[in-house]
């Protein structure tokens, strides 16, 4: 259950990757700063509400702040998340370097795209719908 004093982790529950990266998280949010939101899980009603609705949730994965206002997607939810952490509130501010945002997100971009190379699915069947 999401509390109010939670940030929202939306991920991809499909995706081995995506999985390890939330076990790592859950490992670093001593605080309980976030909630992990699966997205394949259509009956989760934070999915159909505003500011979620329409973002690319299986294209990567998306922090929604606390106060449910502000959805960051790719490198921004990197950067949202690495303020929730205590282990990473050291490099925090050196994510915010003039050309950061630009070459991270083209970084985590690029991973997205190939997650399902870097930790292949055990079933076999991980995949993205085609877009329209």
């Amino acid at each position: 259950m999401v509390t109010s004093t939670q940030a929202s982790v939306l991920y991809d529950g499909d995706c081995a990757f995506c999985c390890k990266s939330v076990e790592l998280l859950k490992k670093l949010d001593w605080l309980g700063k976030l909630a992990f939101i699966n997205v394949r899980d259509t009956a989760q009603p934070l999915l159909n509400a505003p500011p979620v609705t329409g973002a690319p949730l299986l294209e990567q994965m998306h922090v929604l702040t606390r106060d449910r206002l502000r959805l960051h997607g790719g490198y921004r939810a990197i950067r949202c998340l690495a303020w929730r952490l205590p282990l990473t509130w050291v490099i925090a501010p050196f994510l915010y370097l003039p050309g950061m945002t630009y070459f991270g997100q083209k970084i985590y971009l690029w991973i997205a795209r190939n997650r399902f190379k870097i930790i292949p699915c055990e079933h076999g069947v991980c995949s993205l719908p085609h877009r329209r």
